[in-house]
């Protein structure tokens, strides 16, 4: 008998907690008293669905408590079946319900389920959030190189949060319109006697559309002055250019050298000819003997006139005269 009353105990036991576990029935009087209408079918149901019951119970007491009308327990149930995070989403909707935003139940599920924190969104569209820059490098039009870094205050936009661009691209978008701001200046003195200029040219390009914030103010923290990117560039088109006269001057030179070679290898064929051509006047002369066209007399004539021819040159060359002169 002892045997069976403990048996008997310990499947009463075990009845009461699968009883409790899918019947919780303290979180039911908990929902009750805090004026939550909700039936323990309902909690039972939230156990087969292989949904917590409890984490339910507490948003629709906290939605409850902060006058939030629009929050059901099906819309619950069904965004906790769909990956998102219920806990975020009425903590967000009783903090833009607290500050006078509007936010309705279904945007704040599709803010969440877009991958953004919905909390933190309604907190940055309370409180901005200032976002600092990078260094961005830009050049104005005398050349000189200037660094500035800027602060951008930025609030959250609500109905921009789903498929809003993120701070990246307001990051890009300010950066770029900081180097157009700079470019378009005459000088550089102008930009650090007026950083306010900059500021107020790249707010007015309407940067924030289409992302998921709005910019409330553009601050340039700090401007340092950079290299002489035009005098740097001077000296690359000087440098440039002497290297193109330099590689033309050699071409030249190569040209001029090639020129002279060819002239030289001429003038040694025509001189070869010439040489060729004197081999062959004794022959002439040999032949014109023989057959009694030149006579001896003829050749005597024609030596004085090549002796006379020789001195004939060598009074046309001074310097020949003066080396035979010293000798």
């Amino acid at each position: 008998m002892e045997v069976l009353e403990i048996l008997a105990i310990v499947v009463i036991a075990v009845l009461l907690i699968i009883f409790f576990y899918y019947v919780p029935f303290m979180l039911w009087i908990n929902a009750q008293v805090s004026g939550v209408r909700i039936s323990l079918v309902q909690l039972f149901l939230m156990r087969i669905r292989k949904v917590p019951p409890t984490l339910i119970v507490n948003c629709l007491i906290e939605a409850h408590k902060a006058g939030l009308q629009d929050v059901k327990r099906d819309g619950l149930e069904a965004h906790y079946l769909a990956g998102g995070h219920i806990q975020r989403v009425v903590h967000a909707l009783v903090s833009a319900n607290k500050a006078n935003i509007q936010l309705p139940f279904q945007m704040a599920t599709a803010i969440d389920l877009a991958g953004r924190d919905v909390f933190e969104a309604v907190q940055m569209s309370v409180n901005p959030k200032v976002i600092d820059t990078p260094p961005v490098t830009a050049v104005a039009k005398d050349g000189i190189q200037l660094i500035a870094k800027a602060r951008v205050t930025v609030r959250a936009n609500i109905r921009q949060l789903v498929g809003g661009a993120g701070e990246d691209t307001v990051l890009a978008r300010v950066g770029e319109g900081i180097v157009s701001s700079i470019g378009s200046a005459e000088s550089h003195k102008s930009v650090l006697e007026n950083p306010d200029s900059i500021s107020k040219l790249v707010l007015s390009k309407g940067l924030d559309a289409g992302t998921a914030f709005e910019i409330l103010s553009i601050d340039i923290a700090d401007i340092d002055v950079g290299k002489n990117i035009g005098a740097q560039l001077q000296i690359d088109q000087a440098d440039a250019d002497k290297n193109i006269a330099q590689a033309k001057a050699e071409e030249r030179r190569a040209m001029a050298i090639a020129s002279e070679q060819e002239m030289k290898a001429k003038a040694q064929e025509a001189r070869a000819k010439v040489i060729e051509a004197e081999a062959l006047v004794p022959q002439a002369m040999a032949d014109a003997f023989r057959n009694g066209n030149l006579g001896i007399m003829d050749y005597y004539r024609m030596q004085n006139m090549q002796a006379d021819t020789k001195m004939r040159e060598t009074i046309a060359r001074p310097e020949d005269k003066t080396s035979a002169k010293k000798k």
